[in-house]
């Protein structure tokens, strides 16, 4: 089975997480799609493969080399966003492709208004992979490539690997976790089962991406409280939660949301709101790169909070901000950098040309560095991740493929 089969095959399992979910994982369809990874990490030969009832797989290929080398390990999630659905999922592959617009699908009715095209002029990332073959969706689900993409490339390195025993490599182990979506794939991740001195995950996005530094990051979630009444008896005595909710918005800075900031800017970012006269809610997510700007932030939303219980009274507005994950700079820079100049010596070897950038995100290597596994995050090589433009270069999961298998291959000789 080649990589492009491995991936298709992947792509037809429903694997969203969910929320709002109590369970763990978050969707119960999550773990159809685990058991199915267990039975063909056996077939292919991996040793203590083991499922535990959370839906974390774990795996190992042996080593062919008797000198003490450090074990390392590669993880992928593979749920899939909630942002957009991954049923029913048709890839396409658009062979050779030309740089021209690709038609994604149209509905049965046949009006060129029901279209969905994904040009080079509002994606100009696809004139980057001309000549190349783009596993693309037919434009009502999202493709998937985050993050099993990640999943095909480990598993297809693993298999390269057993077929070819020339290549001397110490012990490897690799994961596939649940929820990453929701930001709750570390939180159940078994470090010390795991047993890696360090790992790294394949979540990231187009060709060389290599990454070590991401958003601090919190969620909060804004509860208005208000005074229904009959609006013709409603002066005076009214309080309209929706309008308070709209006036809390209007107190965050309109210049530092998603659509405004780029490289290090953080931003708050408004993901849902809920309400009716008598109560509502705002939902958002905080992201700053700098830890101290980050903790402001978490503060300026407390300040605004405080100001408008000043205004209308004690218990009228509260916040509920929880902490999410840290930018794992700060725990690679100081005393594993060794773990990044391997990922850039296994590219250049490859001839893969480094992209060593901040992630405008978090990935679970983020909360596993915190858990003392230094886990920086590669290419997996998917774009436009979370909606129906997503799409994955074979060429790229293929280069993907060969910067796990040279890594592995520079740390069987990493002692000698």
């Amino acid at each position: 089975m080649d990589i492009t089969e491995r991936f298709l095959n992947y792509t037809q399992f429903d694997t969203q997480s969910a929320e709002d979910s109590e369970s763990v994982p978050s969707t119960s369809k999550q773990l159809i799609f685990a058991e199915y990874l267990k039975k063909e990490l056996e077939k292919e030969g991996l040793d203590e493969v083991e499922l535990d009832e959370k839906g974390y797989l774990y795996a190992t290929l042996k080593a062919n080399i008797k000198d003490k080398v450090p074990t390392i390990g590669f993880i992928s999630h593979y749920d899939t966003s909630p942002d957009c659905s991954g049923a029913n999922i048709k890839p396409q592959i658009i062979r050779n492709y030309d740089g021209e617009e690709i038609l994604l699908g149209r509905q049965e009715t046949g009006d060129r208004s029901q279209e969905r095209i994904m040009s080079p002029k509002k994606f100009p990332e696809l004139l980057q992979h001309v000549g190349e073959d783009l596993i693309v969706t037919d434009g009502t689900t999202l493709l998937g490539a985050d993050d099993k993409a990640g999943i095909a490339e480990i598993i297809q390195a693993m298999v390269y690997l057993q077929e070819h025993k020339d290549i001397k490599h110490g012990k490897i182990r690799i994961a596939f976790n649940p929820d990453e979506e929701i930001g709750m794939g570390a939180h159940h991740f078994d470090v010390e089962k795991f047993g890696c001195e360090w790992a790294y995950t394949m979540d990231g996005s187009d060709v060389g991406e290599l990454e070590f530094e991401n958003f601090n990051a919190a969620s909060a979630k804004i509860h208005f409280k208000g005074v229904n009444v009959h609006p013709g008896y409603a002066k005076g005595k009214m309080v309209n939660a929706n309008l308070l909710a709209m006036e809390f918005a209007a107190m965050l800075p309109p210049d530092e949301t998603p659509e405004t900031t780029e490289g290090y800017q953080g931003f708050y970012h408004l993901t849902n709101v809920e309400g009716n006269v008598e109560k509502a809610s705002l939902s958002y997510i905080i992201r700053d790169h700098d830890r101290d700007h980050f903790e402001d932030r978490k503060r300026f939303i407390e300040n605004c909070v405080e100001a408008m219980n000043e205004k209308y009274g004690e218990g009228t507005v509260a916040a509920n901000v929880k902490d999410q994950y840290y930018n794992m700079k700060e725990k690679i820079e100081p005393d594993a950098m060794h773990v990044i100049d391997l990922v850039l010596r296994a590219m250049q070897e490859t001839g893969v040309a480094p992209k060593v950038r901040p992630i405008r995100g978090g990935t679970d290597g983020a909360q596993l560095s915190f858990k003392g596994l230094p886990c920086p995050n590669i290419f997996a090589g998917g774009i436009n991740f979370h909606g129906p433009y997503e799409f994955v270069p074979i060429q790229s999961m293929e280069k993907a493929m060969q910067v796990i298998v040279k890594i592995c291959e520079l740390v069987g000789s990493y002692n000698a």
